[in-house]
């Protein structure tokens, strides 16, 4: 039986901006997000029997069992296709875990991509989109990933030309998880000084990373960091050390920087030495073909 392999991108927010509240109680948000070159390996294989459906991963703490996106995932679209599963699904994690990065939901788009290939369904992007947004509100982007607008809950997308290749520094502190729900639910518009302005993003991003500073902001900021108070410290240090920017990428605690070259960037990640973060050097990239 074939093995089907599939790259699972993590992401960050460009700028991240709430609307408002939804009548289903979610939060009406703008986006913009982009794929960057830290990621995890998905691979798809023949599993134990008819009807099977197992996960392995060679990340210690993360499940195995039906609660894990990439299982629901495979499950899901397993039920749409009519299909009686016969599947072993390996992650292989280097994504940082609940960090703001969407490492489970890349995975579960990968399990989708893959899947659609493995079973020979030949579903179209916008159709696993749909079947994504069923999952969770990140894993519609990460179908093709690269850069998009995402507006209602996250799930509406729009393609943008890609943004230029720029380097990009992550680093998460480490043992730090920030609950998603926690920080949507104690959002207040009052407390926001900096908002990002996602059309001026728009316009601008085929001028490449330097032009979209001032208009890069993430509100959620007010939320996660006076709760925890290091990223705020570790984005000061990534800007003393000569990044162009820094900024939290979706509801943290991941902190990325944008560096202006490889050197700086190593100079970066020894600014946080005194830090106990999880870091790694990467690059934006495009949408998946």
């Amino acid at each position: 039986m074939q093995t089907v392999k599939e790259t699972a991108y993590a992401k960050i927010n460009l700028g991240l901006d709430i609307i408002g509240r939804r009548d289903d109680g979610y939060h009406e948000v703008s986006m913009i997000m982009q794929s960057v070159g830290l990621c995890d390996e998905v691979i798809i294989s023949e599993g134990n029997g008819p009807n099977t459906i197992t996960i392995s991963v060679d990340m210690p703490g993360l499940s195995c069992g039906p609660d894990n996106l990439a299982y629901r995932a495979a499950a899901l679209l397993a039920k749409h296709a009519d299909i009686i599963p016969n599947v072993h699904i390996a992650l292989k994690k280097k994504i940082f875990m609940a960090a703001g990065l969407a490492g489970g939901s890349a995975d579960a788009a990968a399990v989708l991509r893959g899947l659609n290939k493995y079973w020979q369904l030949h579903l179209e992007n916008h159709e696993l989109e749909s079947l994504a947004a069923l999952l969770g509100s990140d894993i519609p982007f990460c179908i093709e990933g690269g850069t998009m607008l995402a507006t209602g809950r996250g799930e509406v997308l729009t393609k943008l030309a890609d943004l230029p290749e720029a380097i990009v520094v992550l680093a998460k502190p480490k043992g730090l998880e920030v609950s998603t729900a926690w920080v949507y639910q104690h959002y207040d518009k009052g407390r926001v000084v900096h908002a990002p302005c996602i059309w001026q993003l728009e316009d601008r991003l085929a001028q490449g990373a330097p032009a979209l500073v001032p208009y890069m902001g993430n509100v959620l900021e007010t939320v996660t960091i006076p709760a925890n108070p290091v990223i705020a410290s570790i984005k000061a240090a990534m800007l003393s050390a000569g990044a162009y920017y820094a900024l939290m990428s979706g509801s943290g605690p991941t902190v990325f920087a944008l560096a202006p070259d490889q050197e700086t960037a190593a100079k970066i990640i020894e600014a946080l030495g005194s830090f106990d973060v999880e870091t790694a050097i990467t690059t934006t990239v495009g949408r998946i073909k």
